[in-house]
């Protein structure tokens, strides 16, 4: 996000936006996408295929069309190119999990208020139904595909024969790594709930025999054994100061003499006034955790060397919502 002149204008638009997002994330929920996908449909057949009321499908396509992802012609509506893209499921570049993960975390925010009177969470991201975890991890899929063959190139993993993605999911990333360096053996260390999805991640890559899911609960179990590399990827904003400082001890203690530590996140300016989405995505984490924030850079570069991290540094990378790499060493 970046800053924009106030007038009522303006204001009332921000202060209405939810419409507009709930409209997507609604629309991706009941799959309206997917079921238009076979063609021009007509309001009373999409909403007979999603079981739903055909006036009330038929306000909600005008409005996905009002907003330019559907067409509507002579009472019919289709997907545009970036609707058929991104949010049909059989789409190999879907990324409606992530969307119905945020559609999840809207009840939250209703309760934000709350949340800032008493500095108490309102929900968890630590407890899930099925659909909100499948939503969840896929979600983390869907955006980590964008980024992770990107972050491979950028990481110098060359000299590393193993790395431990601490919290990794789905294990996406321990994926990209394992492509992009042939001699790199990886493991995914997070809750027993990601071990299904992991799986078929890294099955689906080929990759069952350099990548090993490992369960577990980092925030209160050792991590076990010892690794060239440990990263962590937008785990960090879930906990509060003390528990990242515990984390971040644990994972220097799991490196090899001279191995490194990468930690992406959302990171906020040194006055944590900014950028935008860090500042916004830490009021995400009031409402759904017991202490997560965002952080800025010297406050995560602090916490490294409180762990006896040596040669720090912020690489040279920013991704979508100002997420960014601090690397780190071990002695």
């Amino acid at each position: 996000m970046s800053r924009q002149e106030w007038n009522p204008g303006s204001i009332l638009s921000t202060a209405s936006s939810c419409w507009e997002a709930i409209t997507l994330q609604t629309a991706v929920k009941l799959d309206v996408f997917s079921c238009i996908e076979e063609g021009a449909q007509s309001p009373e057949a999409v909403s007979e295929k999603i079981g739903a009321d055909a006036r009330a499908v038929t306000m909600l396509c005008n409005a996905l069309a009002a907003i330019g992802l559907l067409e509507k012609r002579e009472g019919r509506f289709e997907n545009t190119g970036p609707a058929r893209q991104y949010l049909v499921k059989s789409s190999p570049e879907y990324i409606g999990y992530i969307i119905t993960h945020f559609y999840h975390t809207v009840a939250s925010w209703w309760h934000l208020p709350q949340a800032i009177r008493t500095g108490a969470q309102i929900s968890s991201v630590y407890e899930k139904t099925e659909d909100e975890r499948e939503s969840f991890l896929m979600g983390m899929h869907n955006l980590a595909s964008a980024l992770a063959p990107k972050i491979a190139g950028i990481l110098d993993l060359g000299g590393a024969g193993t790395l431990l993605d601490l919290g990794g999911g789905p294990g996406t990333y321990a994926v990209n790594f394992c492509l992009k360096n042939s001699d790199l053996t990886a493991f995914v260390f997070d809750l027993p709930e990601s071990r299904l999805y992991a799986q078929r991640t890294i099955a689906g890559a080929g990759l069952s025999e350099r990548i090993t899911f490992i369960p577990g609960n980092y925030t209160s179990e050792d991590i076990p054994g010892k690794y060239d590399a440990v990263w962590l990827s937008q785990i960090l904003h879930a906990e509060g100061p003390a528990d990242c400082r515990m984390l971040i001890g644990k994972a220097a203690a799991a490196l090899n003499p001279g191995g490194a530590i990468y930690l992406h996140d959302f990171i906020l300016n040194e006055d944590m006034a900014g950028p935008a989405f860090p500042a916004i995505f830490s009021l995400n984490m009031l409402v759904a955790t017991r202490g997560g924030q965002a952080y800025s850079e010297g406050q995560l570069k602090s916490m490294l060397q409180q762990a006896g991290i040596s040669n720090i540094e912020r690489l040279d990378f920013t991704g979508p919502n100002d997420s960014c790499i601090i690397r780190g060493r071990a002695a």
